[in-house]
């Protein structure tokens, strides 16, 4: 049968390093990937209360907000990469841990679906470690199995962001799978010498900050974007353990939910009085509040430019809690740039997908 030539629109793809973006929230992850050079053409995601900050922060890109159990394959541009971080509730070490038998864990196959079908150079997919839990281990087999059946060789590693210029501790699970054709395998970068503290992350914000609006809504005075913490009282679960870091240590995991928010390191660290039950010490000459929304920013990397857009603060603290950090999402980024497209690989790797991408064509045809 005679082969067709590859579509200009493909060409086009792998000339501008064209990347979809699936699960996308507020971007931290697009942001990485574009700093590395990658172009993020089109994203998904159907929460609304992320579409105004990745819309104004991403104008480059496309949103598509309906859900993706609602998209065909074939309405997602064609693209060299597909990268995306499909819901995590299901898997957290926090949460019920149903996995894959919850509807949001099964998300994490329609991720694969797309994938199958696009075939393209590489996929990128972070999730909470609590996937690989010992109760989830068939789930996990599953899933990797899907990825091995879509057609691509997989790496997967546990990471600690604190390993990758990220001033915070926070382990997730990065997928890295490469398609078959290409005949490699990924290899995670080497952890970075930098290793940040809260200092270096959000020192110059310390005496800025201001309290939210009654009933935690936005604070409009607030001279630095989105400079304002979550008030109100601490669960018994918050006041369990030590929630204070200090100046020269990581924070801790930035979480989705603003009142799990950390407490800012002005204060000195809680006194454990029982099992379970931490108290603020009173002998402390600053006040315990929590982190505002741009220091959870600057914690996650994110640039001052980068503007969050809420008007309750808890869905500015989720956008924020719920994102990739930037920094850790640009190593990685650039380790797959080099890999596929640095010197002499750039023309083999553009052959190679073009090949896949006339193979699709040809098994379409057949239909």
């Amino acid at each position: 049968m005679r082969v067709a030539k590859v579509r200009p629109i493909v060409q086009t793809a792998v000339k501008n390093k064209n990347v979809v973006s699936l699960f996308s929230g507020c971007g931290g992850l697009d942001l990485g990937f574009t700093k590395a050079g990658f172009n993020i053409t089109w994203a998904n995601d159907d929460d609304k209360d992320i579409r105004e900050t990745y819309k104004r922060n991403h104008r480059n890109t496309y949103l598509d907000e309906r859900s993706i159990t609602d998209i065909r394959s074939d309405e997602t541009p064609d693209c060299i990469g597909i990268i995306g971080g499909p819901p995590c509730q299901s898997w957290s070490e926090a949460g019920a841990q149903r996995g894959i038998d919850d509807h949001r864990g099964q998300l994490f196959l329609e991720y694969v679906r797309i994938l199958h079908d696009k075939q393209p150079l590489f996929f990128l997919a972070e999730n909470v470690s609590g996937m690989l839990a010992r109760k989830h281990s068939d789930a996990l087999h599953r899933i990797t199995n899907a990825f091995d059946n879509a057609g691509f060789m997989l790496s997967i590693k546990l990471l600690n962001v604190r390993d990758y210029g990220v001033p915070q501790t926070r382990k997730r699970v990065i997928f890295v799978g490469y398609n078959k054709r290409l005949g490699k395998v990924f290899k995670f970068p080497p952890h970075q010498e930098y290793r940040p503290t809260l200092k270096d992350a959000i020192w110059d914000l310390k005496d800025s900050a201001l309290p939210a609006n009654e009933k935690n809504k936005a604070n409009t005075n607030c001279r630095i974007p989105n400079h304002e913490y979550m008030t109100g009282g601490f669960s018994t679960i918050y006041m369990s353990r030590n929630r204070v870091r200090a100046w020269d240590e990581p924070s801790f995991t930035i979480q989705a939910g603003g009142r799990h928010a950390p407490i800012h390191p002005q204060a000195k660290k809680m006194i454990k009085v029982e099992k379970d039950k931490c108290v603020f010490d009173v002998t402390s000459a600053h006040p315990y509040r929590r982190l505002s929304i741009r220091e959870c920013a600057r914690i996650q990397t994110f640039p001052d430019d980068f503007i969050f857009y809420y008007t309750q603060l808890a869905s500015g603290y989720k956008m924020v809690g719920n994102a990739v950090p930037v920094n850790m999402s640009y190593i990685l980024a650039r380790a797959i740039y080099l890999d596929l497209f640095s010197n002499n690989r750039k023309d083999s790797g553009n052959e190679l997908w073009n090949q896949s991408m006339v193979s699709i064509q040809q098994k379409l045809a057949l239909h």
